[in-house]
């Protein structure tokens, strides 16, 4: 897994764990590279607002992209580990279980 800082999180982040204005808990530290743009964003909703284009769900045979950022330590995860973490596998920072309910916006199922 990648350590990169210098990756770039858009829309209306509010701190440097990639929180945002809709999703701001201490469980709410990833960022998701959408598949239409390349770009990080912290949420479906932060895309939708300030990408300027529909989000495409990254297909299933791309499990193996690093499209999730971890806020806290800035690694980088594929898709698959992600799908089935409950935290990053490089500092243990607990994601939001209730991400779950959005897997099919980010992802195909």
């Amino acid at each position: 897994m990648e350590d990169d800082s210098r990756v770039a999180v858009l829309g209306p982040v509010v701190d440097d764990q990639t929180r945002c204005i809709h999703y701001r808990s201490a469980l709410d530290v990833v960022a998701i590279r959408f598949a239409c743009c390349g770009e990080y964003y912290p949420c479906h909703l932060c895309h939708e607002e300030a990408a300027g284009h529909p989000a495409t769900p990254w297909p299933l045979d791309a499990r193996g992209e690093r499209a999730v950022l971890c806020g806290v330590c800035r690694t980088e995860l594929t898709i698959a580990d992600y799908l089935t973490a409950t935290a990053c596998p490089a500092c243990g920072a607990a994601f939001n279980p209730g991400c779950n309910l959005h897997t099919h916006l980010y992802f195909e199922v």
